[in-house]
């Protein structure tokens, strides 16, 4: 496959036909190499049923080719016409209400009716079939954001019916099910599968279990969504690539399953997002990208990479001069091999009117566009020699989605969020310039000298004794409140004290613990004074050492940080969640006793990343402040990039190599 570097989302039924030239040039003068397309354009392709109408695709395609632009075409599924929920209205979704969710914006469908799928096998047959053998064509996406739009997916009776397909084939037998959901609470016992329905709303309270069984449920069915879709295209088009267009830490499917489908992950970044409170935030946007890279372990693309303001019914900030540039950098530092920018042109139609593009509503070039087309220039050389260079970190982040579901079903404390507490460890790490991969609770943790753990809330004998044989065998292991509460059912465990499975390898045991409702609780280290936010372990020692300690409350005195030496390595236990500087402190203490090196040549309020590949290392600086800041010299490197001095610019991205 052609080297592909930068590409944008282009709508070309969105314009008249004689713009078409214009866009494609203006595209390629840009130095734009790809375009995708036909994500959201299932009734300009089949306005009928079996009626189809690819000549107008077909032309954009050749239009664009001229100017030596490819395309990825997207299989249109997450946007069923008026005429398939006329047709089969039982295709549309249905809330935990039980009202149904009707046609008029996006995944307006239910994913595992069979009617709807039958419609998705002919239109995507149909696509592959007509574009197989066309050269400009160089790949698929598979839908558009799967997971997206609706919160639980579709409770009707069609998910129902597969979601006691799937609690049969985990379970077996209904006892079996019912020891593992606890159904004795509250007279819950099933007497067959068929009693059993989806999750809807109820008087009051949930039964966890359950709760955690219809994510996993729902996220597998996500999954089966794709792979049919895959295999058609598999099938008809062996030679074009297939990919999709994941959110980050985006909760409702688990990612890492989904990406086995696909030659390669995509991600969509938007840094200034409408969607998210207060300032643009480096280590979440350097997280995401850190974990999309994590995935398959290789480089990504950017599928959707923002290009201007975003809104729908409200808007985000205007990018400052500058950001639209250091946004793109940050993809390439974390691993993106390829950016597609969103979009070409604002829309003029639509909810998404406001979000804008690279060409503002009137199609004239303005501020966006040239400071893109400088990053392109400036940008394009070096990611013809970063291509396939990967970080190599020593350092991993456990993520795990059922983590993350359990605790969204019963969050402990009404601000606890999951990803929000992961971030206070990356945070620290990327402020410390020591490099992040993040790892599953399936993988394998040799290699890495760090690993950190966090709200391992729900614990089964396998991960435990992974994570005891990491540290046995030499490595630097951290875990911290709530871990190991529940089993893989999401039930209490009762036959050990807290933290559970851990307690042995922790050297301590937990004998209560403090919902912090009211406040912080203070935390003494050395002679420095920390917060402890929102939960609080009571801590006993039976051999590890206390590290950090309350200052108030009535446990003031009594260890919140332990550390215990477990084999050849150490495990640390952190009681509390921990705010900037109490983090800032214990990664630096816990990378120093892993041996865990920083990045050469960092500074202080600059990200700091690394690529390593056949031809050289990569280092990449960042400035996320809107202040410029003086580089020193620095033996053993040498510019990547033109026009960098000694100075870096507010939201400026220098890049250097090995001399």
């Amino acid at each position: 496959m052609r080297n592909i570097v930068f590409g944008t989302d282009y709508y070309p039924e969105h314009w008249p036909r004689e713009r078409w030239e214009t866009d494609a040039r203006m595209m390629r003068e840009m130095g734009l190499d790809v375009v995708r397309m036909a994500e959201f354009s299932w009734a300009k392709m089949e306005p009928a049923l079996g009626e189809f109408h690819f000549e107008w695709l077909d032309e954009a395609i050749a239009v664009l080719a001229k100017e030596g632009i490819v395309a990825v075409l997207g299989t249109p599924t997450a946007a069923p016409p008026a005429w398939i929920c006329e047709r089969d209205p039982e295709i549309e979704p249905m809330d935990e209400n039980g009202q149904r969710l009707h046609f008029g914006g996006r995944h307006h469908d239910c994913q595992s009716n069979a009617a709807y799928r039958e419609h998705c096998r002919r239109i995507v047959t149909a696509m592959a079939e007509h574009f197989k053998d066309n050269p400009n064509v160089v790949g698929w996406q598979i839908d558009n954001e799967l997971g997206n739009s609706h919160d639980g997916l579709c409770f009707c009776p069609s998910c129902e019916a597969r979601f006691r397909e799937w609690l049969r084939a985990r379970y077996g037998d209904i006892d079996s099910l019912n020891r593992a959901w606890g159904t004795a609470f509250w007279s819950q016992q099933y007497a067959s599968f068929e009693q059993i329905h989806a999750p809807r709303r109820t008087v009051t309270g949930r039964n966890p279990s359950q709760a955690l069984d219809w994510k996993r449920f729902t996220s597998d069915l996500v999954c089966d969504f794709s792979a049919f879709q895959v295999e058609i295209l598999r099938r008809v088009t062996p030679d074009k690539f297939i990919t999709h267009n994941m959110m980050g830490f985006a909760e409702k499917v688990d990612y890492r399953k989904l990406s086995e489908q696909y030659d390669f992950a995509s991600h969509d970044q938007y840094p200034g997002g409408f969607f998210r409170p207060g300032e643009p935030d480096p280590a979440m946007g350097g997280a995401a990208l850190d974990y999309i890279r994590s995935l398959k372990k290789a480089p990504f693309w950017l599928m959707e990479q923002q290009s201007a303001i975003t809104g729908w019914q409200v808007l985000g900030r205007t990018p400052r001069p500058g950001q639209l540039g250091l946004w793109a950098a940050q993809t390439v530092a974390h691993g993106a091999d390829t950016i597609v920018f969103f979009r070409w042109r604002s829309c003029a139609m639509g909810t998404e009117q406001y979000w804008h593009g690279i060409l503002p509503h009137n199609g004239v070039p303005g501020r966006y566009h040239a400071e893109l087309s400088a990053f392109i220039r400036r940008f394009k050389p070096l990611m013809e020699k970063t291509r396939g260079s990967m970080p190599r970190p020593e350092t991993a982040l456990l993520f795990s989605y059922d983590e993350a579901w359990a605790m969204g079903i019963q969050p402990h404390h009404p601000d606890l969020r999951y990803t929000g507490h992961l971030l206070t460890y990356y945070r620290a790490l990327q402020k410390a310039h020591v490099p992040v991969d993040f790892v599953s609770a399936e993988e394998d943790y040799a290699g890495y000298r760090l690993l950190v753990a966090p709200l391992m809330y729900l614990m089964t004998p396998d991960l435990a004794a992974r994570l005891r044989s990491f540290a046995e065998q030499g490595g630097t292991l951290v875990i911290d409140m709530r871990f190991g509460v529940k089993d893989g059912s999401n039930l209490a465990h009762t036959d050990v004290p807290l933290p559970g499975l851990a307690a042995e390898m922790c050297g301590m045991e937990i004998t209560e613990f403090d919902c912090l409702r009211y406040g912080p609780v203070a935390v003494s280290w050395g002679s420095e004074t920390y917060e402890g936010r929102l939960w609080a372990d009571l801590i006993e020692l039976k051999g590890a050492e206390a590290l950090a300690s309350y200052a108030s409350e009535f446990y003031a005195g009594t260890p919140c940080v332990t550390r215990n030496r477990c084999g050849k390595g150490w495990v640390y236990y952190v009681g509390t969640e921990m705010d900037e500087p109490f983090a800032d402190r214990l990664i630096a203490e816990a990378a120093a006793s892993a041996g865990v090196a920083p990045l050469p040549f960092r500074m202080e309020g600059l990200e700091c990343t690394l690529r390593q590949g056949d031809q050289g290392e990569f280092l990449f600086l960042l400035n996320h402040t809107d202040e410029a800041v003086s580089l020193p010299a620095e033996e053993g490197w040498r510019s990547a990039l033109p026009d960098q001095g000694d100075v870096i610019p507010p939201y400026g991205a220098f890049v250097y190599t090995r001399a």
